[in-house]
């Protein structure tokens, strides 16, 4: 089964991604979004805010927006041939990416999730993730593969980073829940290798990010009706 009859099948109601525009639009309704009016707030407040906004996003509302943008992100990855890609599994009202790696899994994708580093602080490795994969429960009480060094993938091996985030702008910049993971991982791609893909609610961009030294923007940002890029 290909992922593009994947999609057709086990996501209906999504609608096929096109344009390679700065920013375009997927559906009518991503004109009707009103941004939250960010200028002037700290990052603490913008994410306090956002993370509210995310996840007063009822349960069924959930699900089809992950559907419709899950279809977006799967159009890329085919679209990039990826053989390798390191995606999240959900925490705190983010999209849902459970689809994404079930057609993943079925077209013979490899795919990896992040776990954090045992012995450098602040950094992740990319653990291989199958059916078989032993999950435990991280810190931050979320599942990771359990560490194996014959399953980690060096980020530079990798085709495609999904990252999750808590906001981000039309220039692309990102913000995370602040323990600086994906920054760090990010100052490792060069040349878009891996390419680094967002992947949010429409609720959560903002106005403007504040931006600080060690913020590095995303190429690309998907999110149920829109995709930002500065790749074409």
């Amino acid at each position: 089964m290909t992922l593009t009859r994947f999609m057709t099948e086990h996501m209906p109601h999504a609608v096929p991604a096109k344009g390679n525009i700065s920013i375009s639009t997927f559906a009518n309704s991503a004109s009707q979004i009103q941004l939250f009016d960010s200028n002037n707030m700290s990052r603490q407040a913008i994410r306090r805010h956002i993370r509210q906004e995310r996840n007063s996003i009822t349960q069924d509302e959930q699900q089809q927006l992950a559907l419709i943008a899950s279809r977006h992100l799967l159009a890329e990855i085919q679209r990039l041939n990826a053989k390798r890609v390191a995606l999240y599994l959900t925490h705190d009202g983010e999209l849902a990416t459970n689809k994404i790696i079930d057609a993943l899994w079925q077209q013979g994708v490899e795919t990896y999730l992040p776990v954090v580093h045992p012995f450098s602080p602040g950094n992740l490795l990319f653990l291989k993730y199958d059916k078989q994969t032993e999950m435990v429960e991280n810190q931050y009480g979320i599942g990771e593969p359990k560490l194996d060094a014959s399953k980690v993938m060096p980020v530079n091996h990798l085709d495609v980073i999904v990252t999750p985030l808590v906001a981000f702008d039309a220039s692309g910049n990102r913000m995370g829940m602040g323990g600086g993971y994906y920054d760090r991982t990010l100052a490792q791609v060069v040349e878009n290798q891996p390419l680094a893909v967002g992947f949010a609610h429409d609720c959560q961009q903002v106005s403007k990010l504040p931006v600080e030294y060690w913020d590095i923007p995303l190429p690309l940002i998907i999110t149920p009706t829109r995709r930002f890029s500065s790749i074409g």
